[in-house]
């Protein structure tokens, strides 16, 4: 087993961690979630930290770091939950959200772009170029704004599109005559 998956997750204060017919169920005061195990792992929870535990060699593969980690952010997600922050570049880029079941973008295109929220995601638009996305789902999160951000990624020029506001965008040289 890898040095990752040796590592214990300590689970605060008002997060139960237990597995349930192959499900790996993590519940605290914001959420629920859950995830399916492979088999032949178990989760041992004792005095507030979480081992894991394989039972062969062959599941060592998934048990490396990689059911650990998920866990780690469920825990993670559930106390203080996730969110990623996009900006939209552009004369005329905006964004609204209608009633917290889809997005509504104008991003340039010939018709505006209407995308629907998922369950358990809440987004926010605190101004027309700014979008919040926020939930306990770490992976849900982060595809949302991979969605939102793909229809119209920043073009490498005048840096228009859609961004993640940490990201660094690096403007081309135009062509010279």
């Amino acid at each position: 087993m890898s040095r990752v998956a040796k590592m214990p997750v300590k689970i605060p204060a008002g997060v139960q961690v237990s597995t349930e017919g192959g499900n790996l169920v993590v519940k605290g005061a914001k959420a629920s979630l859950s995830r399916a195990l492979p088999p032949n792992v178990a989760i041992d929870v004792k005095d507030g930290v979480a081992t894991i535990s394989e039972q062969t060699l062959k599941t060592n593969a998934m048990v490396g770091g990689t059911i650990r980690a998920l866990m780690n952010n469920m825990v993670e997600g559930v106390t203080k939950g996730f969110e990623r922050k996009l900006q939209l570049v552009g004369v005329g880029y905006r964004a609204s959200v209608v009633a917290n079941k889809h997005v509504n973008l104008q991003v340039g295109l010939s018709h505006p772009v209407e995308h629907p929220i998922p369950a358990g995601i809440s987004v926010e638009c605190p101004t027309q170029t700014d979008i919040v996305i926020k939930g306990a789902d770490k992976h849900a999160v982060g595809q949302l704004a991979a969605q939102l951000r793909s229809y119209r990624p920043p073009e490498p020029y005048k840096g228009k599109g859609v961004r993640y506001s940490d990201e660094k965008v690096s403007l081309k040289e135009a062509k010279k005559k």
